[in-house]
């Protein structure tokens, strides 16, 4: 199959790729930033002791932990108004969306985390007369936090990655942006090839980031 590629018209849309990268890191860091809040929250219920905070926390990431990111991108752009009796606009829903989605993942990260430091250490914390909240803060958070960095530096590859769905509500990330690309110039290999360039471009340093990180922490421990 003879097939001459022509990156040169696909490139005269730079400022379309770039408009929609930067859409797209918006919305990865956007629904970091507010996944670490929920799921701090999530992780603090969830530990609490509560059988009902517990049980609303669990529920909850199952339900995002279990379904596809799409269906709850379609669920809360087409079922979520009719729940509400409004409208929602298609970046608040992304948001919502991604927030909820990332927040459930590091609820676990925390948790994990937290729950794999010996019980001893809180015993022997509390019998030199330290609080819960004091041995969590001074003992058991500063242990956890070291062991949950890979998994928490990692999560920002995988979410920037799943951020490439916002675009099936019609949200102009990268990969809607390659779409409007392709349209124009009926170029789908060439605009496809570029979107994942720059997908590489953007998240190999990640990747190496959160690679270092891990072997650091193997040296150190």
């Amino acid at each position: 199959m003879n097939y001459t590629w022509d990156f040169h018209s696909v490139w005269q849309y730079w400022d379309l790729f770039l408009w929609g990268l930067w859409i797209t890191v918006v919305y990865t860091f956007g629904s970091i930033l507010f996944g670490i809040v929920i799921g701090f929250a999530t992780c603090a219920a969830r530990l609490s002791g509560s059988r009902l905070l517990g049980g609303i926390a669990r529920v909850y990431q199952e339900i995002f932990r279990c379904t596809p990111l799409l269906v709850q991108l379609l669920w809360f752009y087409y079922a979520f108004p009719l729940l509400i009796g409004g409208s929602i606009d298609n970046r608040v829903a992304a948001m919502l969306t991604l927030s909820l989605y990332v927040g459930a993942f590091y609820a676990e990260i925390f948790r994990g985390a937290i729950v794999s430091i010996d019980r001893g250490q809180r015993e022997a914390a509390a019998a030199i007369g330290m609080s819960s909240w004091q041995s969590m803060n001074r003992i058991i958070l500063p242990q956890a936090m070291k062991r949950a960095l890979p998994s928490f530096i990692n999560q920002p590859v995988i979410q920037f990655k799943n951020t490439s769905l916002v675009s099936v509500i019609s949200v102009a990330d990268l990969a809607y942006m390659a779409a409007v690309v392709n349209g124009q110039t009926y170029r789908p290999l060439e605009s496809y090839t570029l979107m994942a360039g720059l997908y590489i471009a953007m998240l190999l340093p990640l990747t190496q980031a959160a690679d270092w990180v891990e072997r650091r922490l193997r040296v150190s421990d």
